[in-house]
């Protein structure tokens, strides 16, 4: 399957793309995100406030190494590693159900550009100051009874967005 060494992960060419993860508070969901993040090399990951940090056996459960493989980052809060991560020239979206966000499938993303995704905690979401931060919210269009995702599952479809207009040709 030609997988990569985590040397050869980490000196690899990276998705142009930070997840931060807003005060998260399953160890699974973590896991899952740094999964996810391995699979399409994402830049890093920004853990935030209450969110926890390798090395850590839940998240190693379901991040299968991946917590190894992509780099990351420890923030006090969100709205610290957003003021960062924006000094840096990094235009960040929120994912978030607000007014005025872009569904998911109009996201316009510019080759060259570096961007940002905020994935907030499984019961309050994105807090409303990073909300109030951001350059932008992005949203996934839902159609059944219930008006959210698994914040892990969310960050799957969004980082795979990311990738397939940067990246898959």
């Amino acid at each position: 399957m030609k997988r990569l060494s985590i040397e050869e992960f980490r000196e690899s060419e990276k998705l142009p793309l930070t997840v931060v993860l807003d005060d998260v508070r399953s160890l699974y969901n973590v896991g899952s995100v740094f999964r996810s993040c391995d699979a399409f090399r994402v830049e890093r990951v920004c853990l935030c406030g209450i969110t926890a940090t390798p090395p850590n056996a839940e998240i190693h459960k379901t991040a299968l190494g991946g917590e190894d493989s992509v780099a990351w980052t420890y923030y006090k809060d969100a709205a610290e590693a957003v003021s960062e991560l924006q000094s840096e020239g990094v235009f960040v979206y929120s994912v978030e159900q607000v007014e005025h966000s872009t569904k998911l499938q109009n996201l316009s993303a510019d080759t060259g550009r570096r961007y940002a995704v905020v994935f907030g905690n499984e019961v309050k979401g994105v807090s409303q100051r990073v909300v109030d931060m951001s350059d932008g919210c992005l949203e996934i269009p839902q159609f059944g009874t219930k008006h959210s995702l698994n914040v892990s599952v969310t960050a799957g479809i969004v980082v795979w967005e990311f990738a397939r207009r940067l990246i898959v040709k």
